[in-house]
């Protein structure tokens, strides 16, 4: 029958080639580093409290729930003149654009509501439309790439990412220290560097999308047919329902990894919201609800430097993993990184130099390295091919169910058990993180190449 004949190799790409393809991650990142770097600032700016951050930075995990599974079904299905995965690309970066230009000027547009609500809200729609532009770039990788390129595609993109992070943590810090942008500003306001920031984030994140979708061509669906003739064909679901379908047949291999990508996330998304007030606190003494005064801005400078020092790692390090996974094996080479992370965070509470926390940040470099790639380079090979949309974006679910978890509980157990000190959730990060090393050891049924 037609599914049991041999199906063909997909050509071999060039560095060149799986380069353009991936090179709009480099500006998708450019904006989430802004998110991740400067969210907390911006919301405390506006009068939320410590405790209350959490909640606020809900709006991502719950916007990915929902968006990726979504828009990993549609571009399954979606074959058009522009392609199946790039026009996702494009709509979801000039949504991100948009949100990027908004968020620090929630301020100036609260006429009716509190600026607090309304930078709570472009963080939600920044958030959403990150994954509408981030989950298909996973997607095309697997398209695109053989199974003997997959560990360095995916590797690719997180050297991509890395550099896009660099840029976009250290932009606010260059336009105060360089570029003469206030760091300070009125109680209430956002300094001119932030938004200075924001603007050029938006603008790079535009151009690099646009590399990418004016490069890359995808396979037609009768040459992607070609490739994956000896997949059972299997009668399902029609319409969204099939993605519950899906969800409930889930691979083996996929169940495993959402254990550790729930210790891995977990760790992450209380890194992300309380770094700049651990740091704040702990470091550079400054007094709980103090947000403009030069201590807090440094702190929050310096926060974005050191986002950008890991994130810088983790390009470096992309580029050598795919080696170290071939010398032990993804698994091994994920556990390794991931215990490095942990290490890293629990770090942090005994540094009392602002300098000697980049040594911290070399560790949590090389996990963010290893959480960008490894798992989706495990992931792609034991998931269909025509349905590697669909569960790429279900995948996000064991991202989004442990931040959605952290956003509930996280703030609360900071006021109620930490006393307010931020330092604990960061300690409390480096030993989930640890935990997940461990579970990566006990997955099974994955094919190491």
């Amino acid at each position: 029958m037609e599914q049991n004949r041999a199906a063909a190799s997909k050509p071999r790409l060039s560095n060149a080639q799986i380069f353009n393809m991936s090179v709009g991650f480099f500006g998708i990142q450019f904006g989430f580093a802004l998110q991740n770097g400067n969210a907390s600032r911006i919301l405390q700016t506006f009068g939320a409290d410590v405790e209350h951050l959490s909640l606020f930075w809900l709006a991502a995990p719950l916007t990915g729930m929902i968006v990726q599974p979504i828009i990993g079904y549609y571009s399954d299905k979606t074959w058009n003149r522009f392609g199946r995965r790039r026009p996702y690309f494009l709509i979801g970066a000039i949504l991100t654009a948009i949100a990027l230009i908004l968020m620090p000027n929630s301020g100036a547009m609260a006429s009716f509501l509190p600026p607090i609500i309304i930078g709570a809200g472009m963080l939600m729609i920044m958030d959403a439309s990150i994954n509408v532009a981030m989950e298909p770039f996973r997607a095309l990788v697997a398209d695109k790439l053989p199974e003997s390129q997959r560990s360095f595609g995916f590797s690719m993109q997180t050297f991509l990412i890395g550099a896009g992070a660099i840029s976009g943590s250290w932009l606010p810090y260059i336009f105060s220290e360089y570029l003469g942008a206030s760091k300070v500003a009125a109680a209430g306001q956002i300094p001119h560097n932030v938004i200075y920031s924001f603007y050029a984030g938006a603008a790079i994140l535009i151009l690099t999308i646009l590399w990418t979708v004016l490069t890359t061509k995808e396979y037609p669906p009768e040459e992607m047919a070609l490739y994956h003739t000896g997949e059972p064909e299997v009668e399902e679901q029609k319409g969204l329902l099939s993605i519950l379908t899906d969800f409930s047949n889930m691979p083996l291999t996929m169940k495993q990894l959402g254990l550790v990508q729930f210790f891995s996330w977990f760790a992450l998304f209380s890194m992300w919201v309380f770094t700049t007030p651990a740091i704040a606190q702990h470091i550079y003494k400054v007094l709980p609800g103090d947000t403009s005064s030069v201590k807090f801005a440094d702190a929050g400078n310096w926060v974005g430097i050191l986002f950008g020092v890991y994130n810088g790692v983790s390009a470096i390090y992309a580029l050598i993993l795919p080696a170290i996974a071939k010398a032990t094996s993804r698994k091994m080479a994920h556990a390794f990184s991931l215990l490095a992370g942990g290490a890293g965070l629990i770090s942090i509470y005994f540094i009392t130099n602002p300098d000697h926390l980049i040594y911290a940040m070399i560790g949590v470099g090389l996990a963010w390295g290893s959480i960008l790639s490894m798992p989706y380079a495990i992931l792609s090979s034991a998931i269909p091919a025509r349905k590697m949309g669909v569960y790429m974006g279900i995948f996000n679910f064991f991202i989004t169910m442990p931040q959605i978890v952290n956003g509930i509980f996280g703030g609360l157990i900071v006021k109620r058990f930490y006393n307010g000190e931020a330092i604990y959730a960061i300690v409390i990060a480096g030993i989930f993180m640890i935990l997940g090393a461990i579970s990566v050891l006990y997955i099974r049924g994955s094919k190491e190449k």
